[in-house]
């Protein structure tokens, strides 16, 4: 039997990987949540990695926007993004200079891994992106920008933070020079039983009206609650 012609096996080739491809891509059945993603992002990913979009300010990791800007200017796509997410998260390279701070494999997993790798190839690297508009003033713009909600709970701001101490706990009873020095040197005082892994970035990274409004926004958003033991 005479052998199809090379084109021929090229086109069936081709015609294979696509039909493999589509479902795999989820083109036109994507459950992925991009709301969702932000929220898992600033949970799982925030405290490492900065995303202008999440607010998140952390350094351990890449700077998405960064990693992934001049991708998207060369004009890849976001379901390619995504791809690139999902292959990192499921199997991370590691930090040769410092093996303990690695990305562990799957932070997330299955739907989790979706919603959050969507809301990367949405948002990362996109020029202008900013987090969405928040009720409460400036102040508590600032909060939202910077991510404060990624570590910290705070019932005003509707955050549910973990990694650093409850803001509601501790805030009640602390002058506003008080919590100025704990944003822009938190490691002075620690909170009992939390690390200093805060970033002391933010009297720099925040204009001084903004470190203003945010530290109004705290008293403001704490004076009346019990202060905690």
């Amino acid at each position: 039997m005479t052998k199809p012609l090379r084109p021929t096996r090229l086109l069936l080739a081709l015609a294979i990987l696509a039909a493999i491809a589509l479902p795999a891509s989820g083109c036109g059945t994507s459950t992925a949540d991009i709301e969702r993603g932000r929220v898992l992002f600033k949970q799982k990913c925030g405290t490492c990695h900065i995303m202008a979009q999440a607010g998140t300010s952390g350094t351990i990791g890449p700077d998405l926007d960064d990693a992934f800007g001049p991708a998207r200017a060369a004009g890849e796509t976001g379901s390619t993004i995504e791809g690139v997410v999902r292959a990192q998260v499921e199997n991370p390279r590691p930090i040769t200079d410092n093996p303990a701070v690695s990305m562990p494999p799957d932070i997330v997993e299955g739907q989790d891994l979706e919603d959050v790798a969507a809301y990367i190839g949405e948002y990362a690297g996109v020029p202008g992106a900013a987090p969405p508009t928040v009720p409460g003033g400036p102040g508590a713009q600032v909060f939202a920008n910077t991510g404060c909600g990624t570590c910290h709970t705070l019932a005003e701001a509707k955050a549910g933070g973990v990694t650093g101490p409850d803001l509601d706990e501790t805030l009640p009873g602390q002058s506003a020079a008080m919590i100025h020095q704990s944003i822009v040197d938190p490691g002075v005082k620690l909170a009992k039983g939390y690390p200093d892994v805060m970033p002391s970035i933010y009297e720099t990274s925040l204009s001084p009206k903004e470190l203003k409004d945010l530290v109004a926004y705290l008293v403001e958003s704490t004076s009346g609650k019990s202060k905690a033991g």
